[in-house]
């Protein structure tokens, strides 16, 4: 009887792995088709994205030059223009001083979902966590959200400088900045009322910082906020410490490239979307 009873438990633990692991269509706002990552083994989550995508054999920086002042973009009818500071790279630590691919890809993701009807920004309220130069936040504006990007202090002027020499005209959103330290208080600005979508490129970097950055996201989503973070794969325990921290408090899925700006794909790259459990 005891064996019976161990099988079926067996049984049952199969099952409940294999239902969080299917591919669902919508998860939070994002309409689009999602697999369910794993609450139970986020190692395998890493063997599988490091086994299948294989960053290391991918080009680095396919859509950025971190030598240059300036990063031009095309995106939503019109062009980009990032400025950057290649010469604070540097400083220990400053690495929102220059644009990463994921910030690009992070960025043209979200203008193709809006095209093709996976999201829906018009209007919206989005905080962008560790905003840098300001791509991802200036594309969300321009497809109609009230964005407020966010960074710490000494990132700002670089930051205000972008935004405000790319939001000009006819802006159907709107983009504010303001400094946001992870694992603080927040203004009450960000809190009231809570963001429709949180977004974030390459946030995930240290174990120092995780905890951090998941006391802000847990202080910034309400039941109805939907996270969207893309990230390059540089260190694969830093991000299977973030996803193990993660589970406990949301739901997460990944977004498959065939989903992104089919002129923006990476395999160093990837895209979560999350919402609270």
């Amino acid at each position: 009887m005891d064996s019976e009873r161990h099988g079926d438990g067996d049984e049952q633990a199969e099952e409940q792995e294999f239902e969080e692991s299917k591919m669902v269509l919508g998860l939070g706002l994002y309409k689009g088709e999602v697999r369910i990552v794993s609450s139970e083994e986020p190692e395998v989550e890493i063997m599988l994205l490091w086994g299948i995508q294989q960053p290391i054999y991918s080009k680095n920086n396919a859509f950025v030059r971190q030598s240059s002042v300036q990063l031009n973009i095309d995106a939503c009818g019109r062009s980009i223009s990032i400025l950057q500071s290649p010469s604070s790279l540097g400083t220990p630590g400053v690495t929102g001083s220059v644009m990463w691919d994921s910030g690009v890809v992070l960025g043209k993701f979200l203008e193709h979902a809006a095209e093709s009807g996976t999201v829906d920004l018009l209007g919206k309220k989005i905080v962008e966590l560790g905003a840098g130069c300001g791509l991802a936040g200036c594309i969300a504006a321009l497809l109609g959200a009230h964005v407020i990007l966010t960074d710490l202090p000494d990132r700002l002027k670089l930051l205000k400088k972008n935004v405000e020499a790319n939001l000009y005209g006819d802006v159907r959103g709107s983009a504010v900045v303001d400094e946001l330290t992870w694992g603080t208080d927040l203004d009450q600005d960000l809190l009231d009322p809570l963001p429709d979508y949180v977004i974030g490129s390459d946030v995930i970097y240290s174990e120092g910082a995780v905890m951090d950055l998941l006391t802000t996201l847990m202080d910034l989503c309400g039941t109805q906020t939907t996270v969207i973070l893309a990230g390059e794969l540089r260190n694969d325990a830093i991000l299977e410490y973030f996803l193990e921290a993660a589970r406990k408090e949301f739901i997460i899925g990944c977004i498959d490239q065939k989903q992104w700006h089919p002129d923006y794909c990476s395999q160093r790259v990837v895209i979560y979307v999350l919402v609270k459990r």
